[in-house]
C-alpha cells in the first residue's frame, strides 16, 4: 500500500525532534476516504455528498517495529448515495477542513453505492514508519 506521512507532519515531527518547534499532538483523529489519492502536499479529492462524513477515531495499537494499525472498526455512516470509487485513505486532525497527517493508497480500490457501509474492520487499517 503505498502512502506517507503528509508534508505537514514530516515537518512538525522533524522541528519537535531537533528541537527547533514543539509539535503538539492532535486532540482527535479523523479517517476519511478518496476518490482521488492525495499526495504528501494534500489535495485529491476526498468524497463528499450521500452522507459522507470523516470518522473519528482515536483507538490505535501502540506502535512496534515502526508500525501500528486501528484498534475496533473504523465504519463509515451508511452512503445515501454513490461516493464513487474510493482508492486513497487520509487520517486528518480535524472533522472537516483541517490538517492532513498521513494517507495511503488502498490495495482494492471499492465503489460505494447508495445502501453501503464503508468500514475498516479491527486492524485492518496500518500505519507504519519505514
Amino acid at each position: 500500500m503505498a502512502g506517507s506521512f503528509s508534508d505537514y507532519l514530516e515537518n512538525e515531527l522533524l522541528d519537535h525532534v531537533l528541537l527547533t518547534g514543539a509539535f503538539t499532538q492532535p486532540s482527535n483523529l479523523y479517517v476519511a476516504l478518496y476518490t482521488a489519492a492525495p499526495t504528501d502536499a494534500g489535495g485529491g479529492t476526498e468524497v463528499s455528498g450521500g452522507s459522507y462524513a470523516r470518522v473519528q477515531h482515536e483507538s490505535w495499537d501502540a506502535a512496534s517495529s515502526g508500525a501500528s494499525e486501528n484498534t475496533g472498526a473504523i465504519t463509515f455512516p451508511q452512503a445515501t448515495g454513490d461516493w464513487g470509487t474510493v482508492v486513497a485513505v487520509g487520517i486528518f486532525d480535524a472533522s472537516t477542513a483541517g490538517n492532513l497527517l498521513m494517507w495511503a493508497d488502498l490495495s482494492a480500490n471499492k465503489a460505494i453505492d447508495s445502501g453501503d457501509t464503508a468500514e475498516f474492520a479491527d486492524g485492518d487499517l496500518d500505519v507504519s514508519l519505514t
